[in-house]
């Protein structure tokens, strides 16, 4: 792995989005991995600010989400259709057809979805850089602790820890979804190059478990280890003592 620390969340949020612009001039045709939450907010901010200013185009670029709640509607404020479209597909030229997001809509057959967003992958040629977020307690994507470093596109029960966090923004804990599609820790592991993003003194213990832990899968993030090309770029305070 390779460290980068930056001093603050602006500089780590306008590093990544060099990283990513970075990689788009080497390859217009980018197969991009995406994740949300709160930490890359400032990465698409920066991106949408940049492609504004210097004119760049995303036509050809692909993306493939690392997940979504299931039972949530695409139109729900809180899917990550939703979070995706209003931080950033809405303000980028990607073409609709090249977004992809796992459907998690009500009723969905969930096994049947994610065998088809694993298919999509594969039939674009896999992802050629994954950007990902760590949960304090581990997690990437909805890969929480205990999760199988073989493990695919699957659905998953989050943790109690995941859906607290996730109150803040559905303002009431008891309407998070328990249920979530997420790509597995192998997925992940498949992508040609690999940047973790984290921000924050509460995240510091499972960066340090990524970074300097066994690999297990009681640290989910641990298992990037086993990839050969990876960025984790953090700030000061994940970076901690």
């Amino acid at each position: 792995m390779r460290l980068l620390v930056a001093p603050d969340y602006t500089a780590l949020s306008e590093a990544a989005a060099e990283l990513v612009l970075n990689a788009l001039h080497a390859k217009p045709n980018l197969t991009l991995g995406l994740p949300t939450g709160e930490t890359p907010i400032g990465m698409y901010n920066a991106l949408v600010r940049r492609y504004r200013a210097e004119h760049l185009d995303f036509s050809q670029v692909r993306t493939f989400n690392l997940d979504e709640y299931l039972g949530v509607g695409l139109a729900h404020p809180n899917s990550y259709h939703s979070y995706m479209r209003e931080r950033f597909f809405d303000h980028v030229n990607i073409p609709m057809v090249n977004q992809h997001i796992p459907d998690g809509s009500p009723g969905i057959d969930a096994a049947v979805e994610c065998e088809k967003y694993e298919s999509a992958i594969r039939d674009n040629g896999g992802i050629d850089l994954l950007i990902a977020g760590i949960g304090a307690n581990g997690h990437i994507a909805f890969n929480e602790p205990g999760s199988p470093l073989d493990s695919r596109t699957r659905a998953v029960d989050l943790s109690p820890e995941t859906i607290a966090n996730a109150g803040r923004s559905f303002h009431d804990k008891s309407a998070v979804p328990r249920r979530a599609i997420t790509m597995g820790v192998a997925s992940i592991l498949e992508a040609r190059r690999i940047l973790l993003l984290a921000s924050g003194a509460h995240k510091a213990d499972a960066v340090r478990r990524a970074l300097d832990g066994p690999v297990a899968e009681s640290a989910p993030a641990s298992a990037l280890q086993l990839h050969p090309r990876v960025i984790v770029l953090v700030d000061e305070a994940a970076r901690g003592a």
